[in-house]
């Protein structure tokens, strides 16, 4: 039996045993992806604000 596959049942049997663990792992999980989320709406930001200011300096009304 490999060692990996032992650490992973025991892992899977504790989290069994707390309901609560993988309430947690899965706010975990949803923090990251909202995290991920906001960096890259914050970058799409910036390069529209960017975009922005460059063609305002374009045009001469």
């Amino acid at each position: 039996m490999n060692h990996e596959t032992l650490r992973q049942w025991i892992k899977t049997a504790e989290n069994a045993e707390r309901p609560e663990a993988l309430a947690e792992s899965t706010k975990d999980a949803e923090i990251a992806a909202l995290r991920k989320q906001v960096r890259e709406l914050e970058m799409e930001r910036d390069i529209l604000r960017r975009a922005a200011k460059y063609f305002a300096g374009e045009t001469n009304w």
